[in-house]
């Protein structure tokens, strides 16, 4: 949860403080756009498998079903190592539908099926959250 937290605050720090209205429309609480955050625990001993799997699949199909990653860390805390990205979505039944068909898409189940083969098991826990900025974030004020 600390790492969670550290990059969440990272994320609303590197935000410009100030922007155009566009930029600003985010800052309602009509939930018209949200973020989410996914966290995955992912094995040392094969995160070389998993950056790679990625990186060279996940990306291309993610896209091709309109996924908007905003960014992407790596956490190793020593005790766990951890891949984290940001997405941003026009709305919860988007991001819900696009999930729904990514997960569902027959490439992605095959290149599972066979890094899992190879590699072993590459993630130990997934876990995604939804993140509706509130209005007096940082990043709504005009600076």
């Amino acid at each position: 949860m600390r790492t969670l937290t550290v990059l969440v605050l990272f994320w609303l720090i590197a935000l410009p403080v100030s922007g155009t209205a566009q930029d600003r429309h985010v800052c309602s609480s009509n939930g018209s756009e949200l973020q989410q955050l996914r966290i995955y625990e992912i094995n040392r001993s094969n995160k070389d498998a998993f950056h790679r799997r990625f990186r060279d699949h996940a990306l291309r199909i993610m896209k091709r079903h309109g996924f908007n990653i905003v960014d992407m860390w790596e956490s190793d805390t020593g005790e766990k190592v951890e891949f984290v990205y940001l997405l941003t979505w026009p709305d919860k039944s988007t991001m819900d539908s696009r999930w729904r068909e990514f997960l569902a898409d027959q490439e992605w189940i095959e290149i599972k099926r066979q890094t899992a083969a190879e590699s072993g098991e590459l993630v130990r826990e997934a876990n995604g959250q939804p993140l509706v900025r509130v209005s007096y974030s940082p990043a709504c004020s005009e600076g």
